[in-house]
């Protein structure tokens, strides 16, 4: 996946918004996640926090989330591996993902659906970058 992980990492560096470099390294865990975005979604289900995420995908406000709440969500070698690919600290990786995940997940949900996020394909990941970037 050189390629993908090359046209990732040049697309967010022309991104504006301060968790920008970390949009291809999310984009790489999210794909490796374990069952997916569906996995994901259930993490945060089983966290209490199914009402959260559901607001960002669905129409209308879009409710905060806290990092301490995404240390308790996502699995601890995820966070790793994204302050690994991206040289930042662990609280400043969460602190970001916290800041900027409503907005992505909306933006990558256009139609208010999980279904516009589960193709992590190469090229599903390629089209949701896209999305993204706009």
């Amino acid at each position: 996946m050189g390629l993908l992980d090359s046209l990732m990492t040049s697309l967010a560096s022309g991104a504006s918004g301060e968790g920008s470099g970390l949009l291809p390294a999310v984009l790489k865990q999210l794909g490796k996640y374990p069952g997916g975005i569906a996995g994901l979604m259930e993490a945060f289900e089983r966290g209490g926090l199914g009402a959260v995420v559901q607001s960002w995908i669905g129409n209308g406000e879009n409710l905060p989330i806290s990092a301490q709440q995404l240390e308790a969500v996502f699995e601890p070698a995820v966070i790793d591996a994204i302050a690994a690919d991206t040289g930042r600290a662990r609280p400043d990786v969460l602190e970001s993902l916290a800041a900027m995940l409503p907005g992505l997940v909306d933006k990558a949900t256009p139609n208010g659906t999980i279904d516009d996020v589960k193709d992590m394909s190469p090229m599903g990941m390629l089209s949701l970058l896209s999305r993204l970037m706009k």
